[in-house]
């Protein structure tokens, strides 16, 4: 009799021990589980930077330079296969090839077949001067020759008069499914605003 009870009782103490051990993992389990769902999700500290850029006459060349190195970007310059002259860039002149490239939405000028490795950039800044109160046409050629889904696009640009909002307004009609911020209007700008803008 105290043999038979004795094994009763050391098989209870057993299976008592054996449903505690596992209640204790299953709870841990769960809090493991419930932690790394809630924890957020860390910055990328290999997130990359482009800066592209189209600059008829150096003005937004010399911007996109100081954005680069504010950034730690990568500068890529939007170049079309035929450079404009100044002949070109005569906005009063109904002939010259800006003013008809900017009266045809449709114009897509060609641009230089340089490589470039879109996919590894996470932010790209997208500056120009402005023509006709939107943005020259050749950056329609940019934007729809590249995969930019996904990624935060950031306008800039330089101006005699117009300011960016135009601009703005008009890539997020054409591109509507694409991540457009407000961007700025960068006449002029030192370095040390570019830095105070990017942060």
């Amino acid at each position: 009799m105290f043999s038979l009870s004795y094994c009763l009782m050391n098989t209870m103490n057993k299976f008592t021990i054996s449903i505690i051990a596992l209640a204790i993992c299953l709870s841990s389990c769960g809090q493991k589980e419930t932690k790394q769902q809630t924890e957020p999700k860390m910055k990328d500290n290999n997130s990359k930077t482009l800066v592209a850029y189209f600059s008829a006459t150096g003005t937004t060349k010399l911007v996109a330079e100081r954005i680069a190195k504010a950034t730690s970007g990568d500068l890529y310059a939007i170049e079309p296969v035929e450079e404009y002259t100044d002949a070109d860039l005569n906005w009063r002149d109904k002939k010259s090839r800006s003013t008809i490239e900017m009266n045809d939405p449709k114009s897509r000028p060609e641009m230089k077949n340089t490589p470039l490795n879109v996919e590894q950039y996470d932010t790209v800044y997208v500056g120009f001067p402005v023509w006709w109160y939107v943005a020259p046409r050749i950056i329609n050629t940019f934007v729809e020759t590249y995969d930019l889904s996904g990624k935060v696009l950031i306008p800039f640009a330089t101006s005699g008069g117009s300011g960016i909002e135009n601009c703005v307004k008009d890539l997020r009609n054409v591109y509507p499914t694409l991540n457009w911020q407000d961007g700025k209007l960068l006449n002029g700008a030192t370095q040390e605003t570019i830095d105070k803008w990017v942060k």
